[in-house]
């Protein structure tokens, strides 16, 4: 798809090898990522913006993109299982007494403005789109800063409005009849690499005792990096974190968990999420104070929030 035309308040996105639109996002003066506005991918995995490749600012990868595990895992993005029978996640689709089938029913986020913005961040707003109408649009905006010499942070934030005159609801694996998946939201996929991955929160550690609860900030960690996670509102960090690391590293914030989120027409859903990326890998100690550093330690965002 061709780029995002140019305005005089917002120059072009230069297109990647793929054709696709993208912008470089800087921290530091590294180049620490790339997001995908207009990606060209198939319909069976649900296309939609997506941040990749991530790396500390030492260069060590922090996402993985199209594993073969998981082919609908593209980084970081925002994408849900389940709006409205409809599946933005990508992938097959969990029908209750079926299990996971492959069914016609995928969705597309399309940039319909934007982005507006540089390297340092960038609002746009999307159109979540099935069957030719659409079902939500979207305002996110995208930041990144420096912190540390070794971290910097990753700042997303997503505005889901339902702009039709009936209400619609957002649902997952878990709220369609299947207990303890919970997915759909903002979600990471981190890169497997030789040893498994760890998580931990400031009172738990460990996939089983994580998965499914809530905690104001989550840290994952694969060796040579580590991510440390906060909800950036009261909102977000009543959403239970959805955790993998004995299948593969990866980690959400779940929009609707056990039961279906319903959304109003004319109602949104907004959710922000902070991320440390660091070079090395931190104790629960240390990420703790990281987080509290993430949140000005009073659960709300430290620093200046998203452009």
């Amino acid at each position: 798809m061709a780029p995002a035309a140019a305005s005089p308040d917002r120059p072009p996105v230069p297109a990647g090898a793929d054709g696709a639109a993208v912008t470089s996002l800087t921290a530091a003066g590294r180049v620490v990522g790339r997001y995908v506005h207009r990606p060209g991918l198939p319909g069976r995995l649900s296309p939609r913006p997506y941040l990749h490749p991530l790396t500390t600012l030492g260069g060590v990868p922090v996402t993985d993109f199209m594993p073969a595990d998981h082919p609908h895992h593209l980084g970081v993005s925002v994408a849900v299982p389940d709006v409205a029978g409809r599946n933005f996640w990508g992938g097959p689709t969990f029908v209750r007494d079926r299990g996971h089938v492959e069914l016609d029913d995928r969705g597309v986020q399309d940039v319909v403005d934007g982005p507006a913005g540089g390297a340092d961040g960038f609002t746009e707003e999307l159109s979540w789109r099935a069957d030719g109408g659409e079902l939500l649009r979207e305002r996110r905006t995208v930041a990144v800063r420096p912190l540390d010499e070794d971290c910097w942070v990753l700042d997303l934030a997503f505005a889901l409005t339902n702009p039709g005159p009936r209400t619609l609801s957002l649902g997952s694996p878990a709220t369609n009849g299947r207990p303890g998946a919970g997915y759909g939201g903002f979600f990471w996929r981190a890169p497997s690499g030789p040893g498994r991955a760890a998580v931990f929160t400031a009172d738990a550690e460990g996939e089983t005792a994580v998965h499914g609860r809530t905690a104001d900030w989550l840290a994952l960690t694969g060796g040579p990096w580590t991510l440390v996670l906060a909800g950036a509102t009261e909102e977000t960090r009543r959403d239970p974190w959805f955790v993998r690391v004995a299948d593969y590293p990866g980690v959400g914030s779940a929009l609707a968990w056990a039961e279906r989120l319903p959304v109003p027409p004319g109602a949104t859903v907004a959710r922000r999420i902070v991320t440390a990326v660091v070079d090395g890998r931190l104790g629960r100690a240390e990420a703790d104070a990281l987080a509290r550093r993430l949140t000005g330690g009073t659960g709300g965002p430290a620093g200046p929030g998203p452009v």
